[in-house]
């Protein structure tokens, strides 16, 4: 019989590494002085996985991460579509928090094969 613990199902392990990797990216941003604005801010189906702030700079942060080589590096999956859907949530983001004089960029922060790697401002927002 199948076990009901949470632990032992493929997509909870996927979930609890994602949250790791994620708690990594963000002690990334909190060591070079930002603050954590929102972890996995959700716009509906949108979700960006950190928003960070340092001053007036606001950073909307993509986590991905890779066990093998076969899927390629984890940066390859913020395609097109990953981007687009990013700068709606980003948008929605900014129009309900108000914001007002401040610098937005994206971030995709990778891990593959056991190191961190930090991509900043890896895509800009397309009107």
């Amino acid at each position: 019989m199948p076990s009901s613990n949470e632990e032992s199902h493929p997509k909870a392990n996927r979930v609890k590494t994602g949250r790791a990797f994620e708690d990594r990216a963000a002690e990334f941003y909190l060591s070079r002085g930002f603050e954590i604005v929102a972890r996995n801010w959700q716009a509906g189906h949108k979700e960006i996985d950190l928003i960070v702030r340092n001053e007036s700079l606001l950073v909307f942060v993509e986590v991905k991460s890779s066990r093998s080589a076969k899927f390629g590096h984890p940066s390859e999956s913020v395609n097109q579509r990953k981007q687009e859907r990013l700068i709606a949530a980003a948008r929605q983001f900014i129009a309900q928090s108000e914001l007002t004089e401040t610098d937005f960029r994206f971030d995709v922060v990778t891990f593959w094969e056991g190191k961190m790697e930090h991509y900043p401002n890896a895509f800009e927002a397309r009107s």
